[in-house]
Formats: C-alpha cells, structure tokens, sequence
C-alpha cells in the first residue's frame, strides 16, 4: 500500500471516535506542552544568570586582599594590607595573558546635590577600570589618568544615584558633594542593573584611586584589583601569573598561605551553566512522564481499536494484505495520532511560556532544538507504544477473525 493512502486510512479510522481519539492525543498534548515550558523556563534561567555574570566584565579575573595570621587568629578575608598599586602596575608589566587592569578600594559616603542626598558606595579606581568592566557610558566620560595623578574631585555617577539626585536634570558638569568635598560629574554610566549576588551595581560612585586614598579614606593600599584577560581561555593563564607574580612580590615562602586571593569568573560562570543544565534537565524529566504517560493510552486504545476491529483485520488478511500491511497500518494510526497530539503540544508549550514571560516576567527561552526534540520524541512514543498492538493485529488467524463476533 502506498502511505498516502495508509495515512488516509489512518485519519478515517482516527474520525470514526472522535472523541476517544482526542482524550487519547490529550496526554501527548500535555506531556509535549510541559516539556516545551518546562526547559523554556530552565533555559531561560540559564540564559539571565550568564547574562548577569557578562555584565560584571568581560574574562574577568578579580584579586582581593586576603587573611592574616595574627597570633594564632586568622582574620577574614580582606584583612591584609599589602595589595597595593606597584602590584597593579607589575600585573599590567609582567602578566603576559591580561590585558589590562584596575586598583580599586571602597568606602561609603552621603553624597548630595542641592537638595537631595542619597547614601551610596564610592569606589575608587582608574579610568582602566570601565574597560576592564566592559562598561560604556550614557553621558560624559570618565576621568583622566592626569584626574589620578593630581587626586582631581571628579566623579562619575551609576544610574541609580543619577535617578535618586538629579531626577530629569542633566549631570554632566553639576557639582556634588560626597561627605563634605565637592566633586564635578564628569561621566553617568549606562544601567547594568543586579549583579549574579543580587548587589545593585547603578547604586555607586566613581572617583580617582588617589582621590579617594588622600582625601576621604586615607589608606594607601588596595581592597581589590580587577584584571581582563586577553580571551576567556586565557584568563586560566592570567590567573596562575598573577598568582606567582603576586607570590614573589609580597615575599611569600613554598608552603605559606597567599595573603590575597585571586578568582576567576570563567569559574563562576561554568558553574552556573552547569547548575543551570541540570535544572533544565530535571524539570524536562520530570515533564517527560506526562509524555510517557500519554504513551500507555495510545497503546490501551490501540489495543482496543484491534479487538474492535478484528473482522476488519481478518477481511484484509483474506483478500491478501501481508502481515507487514496490517502491522504498519495499525502503527501509523499510533505515529499519526502522536504526531498530531505533537505538533498541538508545541502550540501551547510555547503559548504557556510566552504567558509565564508577560504575566510573571520570568525569563523564558524557547529553542528550536526543544521543538525539535519534543515532537521527535512524540512519534518515537507513537512507535513504541503502537508497535505491540500492531504486532497483534498483523498475527491474527484471518479464519479465527472472520469468525469473531
């Protein structure tokens, strides 16, 4: 027989019961919806992560000041003062694998323009630091390596605090104050919104590391230094010569414990894609049962449809339809009403994820390799599911079958 006429068969029979038909194709509807939303949800999670560990820089590797020993105590992290610019300056020098890098140190201050205040973080570092950040502006510009070297009051400002002090007036050229020193804005970042740890990274100020070591910290050495790498496979590089350069700078012996720490964001990030794959695998294995659930009501109304029609059967086989007709009859009934119950369930997976996205504001991405994926397995469970039922049809006794009432 040829398929196009198998395929019509197929659908007659289908339409003959209608409605059992359609409870049947319910289950690969829900099982294929569920799937489709299911990983939309999981890939969409992973896609916001990534993008929140892309907006702290890019190949970033980050050096904070570390422990110390003092008398048998081990203070936190941070606790050390020994990172300081000549290390900044050797990183750039002598670090084959980064391409550039930024000092940083921080405090936290009021800062007011006219009448309004806001209390924020002030960071101190270089204009290097926006590169290595991978941060453009919205306005102005940021200050210059001359601002440093003189300790200049200028600032520039995160979204959040340009929203908070000037509302719809323009920054660029106003002056705040930030504890009792005035300070020019020079330049107002772009929004990056929440970091991966929840931080809001608008809600800061931006001055020169001299600036901030002479007039309103008072310390001379470094909180942090934040390093790009030339590629994201080289910062495994730049992390292992900034460690040993850091090592043989701060004169620390085989055996003792580094006084600063050095971490590497392509760590972070592979972490969380990898979290991230395992959820989204978990919630389409999970989904993955409907489907095989919608499987077993295929096979159960097959099995029926071949007892319900056994005369039928014994008809073909007189008139001289094989064994292997009447099997892929019975088995592209099974394919069709999967496929059918396939192609309905990607409609309305993609239609939940698309409702989740609006009405919860949930990241959700829908790939095509999920699509794909989700109605091949469809028919695969028509195969499996049908292939018994039309095995039994396709051995019948064609005497026994025509004899059966």
């Amino acid at each position: 027989m040829e398929l196009r006429a198998i395929i019509q068969i197929a659908l007659r029979a289908l339409a003959r019961n209608k409605m059992r038909s359609i409870l049947t194709m319910l289950g690969i509807v829900i099982g294929v919806a569920a799937v489709i939303a299911m990983v939309a949800i999981g890939q969409g999670a992973q896609q916001q992560v990534q993008a929140q560990i892309s907006s702290m820089g890019s190949n970033l590797v980050f050096v904070s000041a570390g422990s110390v020993n003092r008398g048998g105590i081990r203070m936190g992290g941070g606790a050390t003062k020994t990172l300081v610019d000549a290390d900044v300056q050797a990183i750039i020098r002598e670090c084959q694998a980064c391409a550039a890098a930024a000092p940083g140190s921080a405090s936290s201050a009021q800062v007011v323009y006219e009448g309004q205040n806001w209390s924020t973080r002030v960071n101190g570092t270089t204009s290097a630091y926006f590169t290595v950040r991978d941060w453009p502006f919205a306005e102005g510009t940021s200050f210059s390596d001359d601002d440093n070297r003189t300790a200049a009051n200028v600032v520039v400002i995160g979204e959040t605090v340009r929203q908070n002090l000037f509302g719809a007036v323009d920054p660029i050229g106003q002056t705040i104050r930030i504890g009792t020193l005035p300070f020019q804005v020079v330049g107002v970042l772009i929004a990056k919104g929440q970091s991966g740890m929840g931080a809001d990274q608008d809600d800061a100020v931006y001055v020169p590391i001299n600036t901030l070591q002479k007039k309103i910290t008072g310390q001379d050495w470094l909180s942090y230094v934040m390093v790009s790498a030339k590629s994201q496979q080289a910062s495994y590089a730049a992390q292992e010569q900034i460690t040993s350069l850091l090592r043989d700078r701060h004169r620390i012996q085989r055996g003792q414990d580094d006084d600063f720490s050095v971490r590497n964001l392509a760590d972070v990030a592979q972490l969380a894609d990898q979290s991230s794959q395992v959820l989204t695998m978990l919630l389409a294995s999970i989904a993955s049962v409907s489907l095989l659930v919608g499987g077993i009501g295929i096979m159960n109304i097959m099995l029926v449809s071949v007892t319900e029609r056994t005369r039928e059967i014994g008809i073909r086989i007189a008139i001289g339809a094989t064994e292997e007709d009447v099997q892929r009859q019975f088995l592209t009934e099974s394919m069709v009403m999967s496929l059918m119950g396939g192609i309905l369930g990607v409609a309305i997976g993609v239609g939940i994820s698309v409702v989740i996205s609006n009405a919860l504001h949930w990241p959700v991405l829908v790939s095509p390799l999920s699509i794909v994926v989700a109605v091949v397995f469809s028919i695969g469970v028509g195969v499996f599911f049908g292939y018994y039922p039309a095995k039994k049809a396709s051995r019948m006794d064609p005497i026994e079958a025509l004899r059966y009432e």
